[in-house]
């Protein structure tokens, strides 16, 4: 069997609940699962197929020590407060919060239940955590960009044009991360004697902004 059937079926034995005996229930650690996608979407089955595929190798498996409750809760947000809601009232041991969208509903669900989010581009931006090195609260996960690499975009930059002195960043300021990519790109630009000029993208000026010749940097921001 291929891997990634083999995963999208772990993943399938979760979407649909199976009548299991009570006895071998008893004690089993319950994970709650909030994702922001429709339960036909494969590429979050194959998701869920790799995490629950992972939790079996070290020993976690379904109906022997471990209950998993998926919400699919599309990318509505109205729909990610119910189904955030409803895994609060669960009290599972853990809830799996994938992506912005989820965190935020999920922390006005609950502060007791422990929240982990597989990525997230700035959480202390967000707000969803205190610091890097102490998230304090109830939540914790993984950042999907070190930002120390936006400096190195404009270091290139340089290097392909040596002469640019000034530069546009296209961000979405509505987003953490793309102040705090921004931060980094200010900061080390005039070591390289260059001025950037931040142009937000949802801003009435942007177009005045770009009639200018100026360079630009497209900041990746999800």
């Amino acid at each position: 069997m291929k891997r990634r059937e083999f995963v999208a079926g772990l993943a399938g034995a979760v979407a649909w609940p199976r009548a299991v005996p009570a006895q071998q229930m008893e004690g089993a650690r319950r994970i709650g699962i909030l994702l922001p996608a429709s339960a036909d979407d494969s590429d979050f089955q194959t998701r869920v197929g790799a995490f629950l595929q992972g939790l079996a190798l070290l020993g976690w498996t379904i109906v022997r020590n471990m209950r998993v409750d998926i919400r699919w809760a599309s990318s509505n947000a109205a729909s990610i407060r119910r189904h955030a809601a409803d895994l609060a009232a669960l009290a599972p041991d853990v809830i799996l919060a994938h992506g912005a969208s989820t965190i935020g509903p999920m922390l006005d669900a609950t502060r007791v239940v422990p929240i982990v989010f597989p990525v997230v581009s700035d959480p202390v931006a967000a707000g969803y955590v205190n610091t890097l090195a102490l998230p304090g609260g109830n939540v914790t996960g993984f950042m999907q960009f070190e930002f120390s690499l936006s400096g190195k975009w404009v270091e290139l930059l340089k290097q392909i044009a040596p002469g640019v002195t000034r530069a546009a960043v296209l961000r979405d300021a509505a987003q953490g991360s793309g102040t705090s990519q921004f931060a980094v790109i200010q900061a080390l630009a005039p070591s390289l004697n260059i001025e950037v000029t931040p142009v937000n993208v949802h801003d009435a000026t942007t177009s005045r902004v770009l009639s200018r010749p100026l360079p630009v940097l497209q900041m990746a921001v999800w």
